[in-house]
């Protein structure tokens, strides 16, 4: 048998984890009543409602155990970091404004309630800002990550809606900009039962990344 590998912090899963760990410990709050505040980084976002198929997943998010994200994302800097300027990073608003913009699609829709959604935020250095969003979502194989896409998506801009509507806007119509796209040839009806298999077949997953 051989020994083990030393641990190595500086390892690009360990510097993940410690990223995706730190996200883990923040209180989730409510998705629709952040206040403003500046910083890129990641978030993870919960659902504790009663749309039919997230079942399973709102009862693994009740009292407070936040067990099950249904989508994992990521902000960065608007432009990227400069030259290592620091002064991008503090001023940056992206984080803030994509936790806004899900909150407005999700406003949107006919069948999911915002104040069924809950968030945790982490402030993070934009080098880190993808290795941990990578390990968050290989964890927790979030739905609208990796089931129902489409969610994080932005109107494709006038004369640019010859592209399919997503799964996401199948599922969950509302969004104007969505309606406007081709329709896709899938009814809710088989998306959901793609959501019940998914949640079924998981491996049971803990709250924390080891």
């Amino acid at each position: 048998m051989t020994d083990p590998l030393p641990f190595n912090p500086l390892d690009k899963r360990n510097l993940a984890a410690s990223v995706g760990e730190a996200l883990l410990e923040k209180a989730p709050v409510q998705l629709g009543t952040l206040d403003s505040f500046a910083g890129a980084g990641i978030y993870s976002i919960y659902y504790v409602g009663e749309f039919d198929a997230y079942r399973q997943l709102s009862d693994e998010n009740r009292n407070q155990f936040w067990k099950s994200p249904i989508y994992v994302g990521k902000a960065i800097p608007l432009g990227g970091r400069k030259g290592g300027e620091q002064s991008i990073l503090s001023e940056s608003r992206s984080l803030r404004l994509r936790l806004k913009e899900h909150a407005d699609s999700i406003r949107a829709v006919r069948n999911l309630n915002l104040e069924d959604f809950w968030c945790r935020y982490l402030i993070v250095d934009d080098i880190w800002i993808p290795l941990g969003e990578n390990l968050m979502i290989s964890k927790f194989s979030p739905l609208w990550n990796v089931i129902v896409d489409g969610f994080g998506n932005h109107t494709p801009g006038a004369g640019r809606f010859n592209q399919m509507r997503s799964r996401w806007d199948v599922l969950h119509p509302g969004r104007e900009w969505a309606a406007k796209c081709k329709e896709r040839p899938e009814h809710p009806d088989t998306i959901k039962a793609e959501v019940q298999a998914h949640l079924r077949a998981r491996a049971k997953i803990t709250t924390n990344l080891f």
